[in-house]
């Protein structure tokens, strides 16, 4: 993190200087506001931290200057004894946090370590969405704590296992850590563990040589093999039967392999990452998944949660499949859109997919509509909305919700950013809501 200093008095530079220094932090530093601007916009700067009050521009006003020029910034304001109400009134301009003086420096390094956390999950989704062309935007907070420890374990050489129901996105969260792992240059291999026969397991996994078994023509590489040096991605891996499984762990253990009918052991470099939709603990204790197997998979886990638990994140869902598979040329109606959202979803994202796949199908117009929905979809959403007080409620809701986004735009001057802040929510929520209820900047 590259943190730059700004405060007129020189003694308080120098100490917040040297202290983070010590501490291993990037500093820049400076008295001079003006020389900051030039400086800011010559280098990458994660994190600002300034003076309120400066003879010639004041903390406030360099934060909107800094703002403009990378939005992303994050800003600590030092504050004198007795002007809290003016340090609170300049975050809700798009400051992060603020301090007093005398500065605790212990507390100063508390905030600076919250804000880095804060600011590798914002750019760790960034890269992710440069990186993977399936990359799909979310406001879940479960799902950004997600990310949050995909960033922090993909460059880490260990095992991951993660778990969920299927189609709740596994597959793209093992792309997600190979993608953005030290490997990301080599093979990412997947493999479907329920869909190899029993029989065949052996020679998917680990490869034969030419004659090892009747219909062994040629030699053939395995999984494992065509995968050294990048990552496999072991999809279902409760479907392993009980004899490879001892296997396994003996190539996690020993980082070699032997194909069927080889008497050459090969070396192995692969990062291993698994999933599963099955409870592997339940099946470690009823004897059909080995104990130490488990643990040697499951260095790290990530455990996805269903879409239904996600219900914030459907109506982007939506607006992405839209965009894959039509060019956004197909919209969907208020109706069809709240339908999906209260739909519970037993196939997870895969299934609104295909839904939203079939809908541009069938759909006779450029409007999706509830028409164009499966029965069983409409069948749900009937049920959800029997209790009319309910529906009248999160009308009512809503509405509210609308005025406060308004409002907050209008007192920070149409600025989304700053709006975000002012209400408690990051520019992902606040983006998606302008969208939700139509919300336009006057003429």
């Amino acid at each position: 993190m590259n943190i730059l200093i700004i405060d007129d008095e020189k003694a308080q530079v120098d100490v917040l200087t040297g202290f983070l220094k010590k501490q291993g932090v990037n500093v820049y530093s400076t008295t001079s506001p003006e020389e900051a601007i030039e400086f800011f916009k010559k280098h990458h700067i994660t994190l600002v931290i300034s003076d309120l009050n400066m003879p010639l521009i004041k903390g406030d006003e360099l934060l909107e200057k800094l703002k403009n020029i990378n939005p992303e910034v994050k800003f600590i304001i030092i504050t004198a004894y007795g002007t809290i109400g003016k340090a609170v009134s300049v975050m809700k301009k798009g400051a992060d946090d603020f301090i007093e003086k005398p500065v605790d420096l212990k507390k100063l390094l508390d905030k600076i370590r919250g804000l880095e956390e804060k600011y590798i999950v914002e750019s760790s989704i960034k890269e992710i969405e440069e990186k993977i062309n399936t990359s799909i935007p979310f406001i879940n907070n479960e799902i950004l704590a997600i990310y949050k420890t995909i960033h922090k374990i993909a460059p880490k050489d260990i095992n991951v296992l993660i778990t969920g129901e299927s189609g709740s996105g596994k597959e793209i969260i093992a792309k997600t850590i190979h993608k953005l792992s030290k490997r990301s240059k080599q093979p990412f291999v997947a493999v479907n563990c329920a869909a190899i026969p029993e029989t065949l397991f052996e020679s998917e996994f680990f490869g034969h040589e030419k004659g090892a078994f009747t219909g062994a023509i040629s030699s053939k590489k395995g999984k494992f093999e065509i995968a050294n040096r990048g990552t496999i991605f072991l999809d279902e891996i409760g479907e392993i039967p009980l004899f490879l499984q001892a296997k396994l762990l003996r190539v996690i253990q020993e980082k070699t392999f032997e194909r069927v009918g080889a008497e050459k052991t090969t070396n192995l470099d692969a990062r291993i990452i698994a999933a599963t939709n099955k409870d592997l603990k339940k099946m470690v204790k009823d004897g059909e998944f080995r104990e130490d197997l488990y643990y040697r998979l499951n260095v790290v886990s990530i455990n996805l949660p269903p879409l239904r638990k996600r219900k914030e994140d459907i109506p982007i869902f939506i607006d992405y499949f839209l965009e894959k598979f039509s060019n956004s040329k197909i919209s969907i109606s208020p109706q069809a859109k709240d339908i999906l959202i209260k739909y519970h979803y037993p196939g997870n994202i895969r299934e609104l997919e295909n839904i939203i796949q079939r809908a541009i199908a069938l759909c006779s117009g450029n409007v999706i509509q509830p028409s164009d929905l499966p029965d069983e979809i409409k069948i749900d959403e009937f049920i959800e909305n029997d209790d009319s007080n309910s529906r009248n409620l999160n009308k009512e809701i809503e509405q509210i919700e609308r005025s406060l986004i308004i409002n907050a735009l209008k007192e920070n001057n149409w600025n989304q950013t700053k709006a975000a802040k002012s209400l408690g929510i990051n520019e992902r929520v606040i983006r998606y809501k302008i969208k939700k209820y139509n919300i336009n900047k006057p003429e």
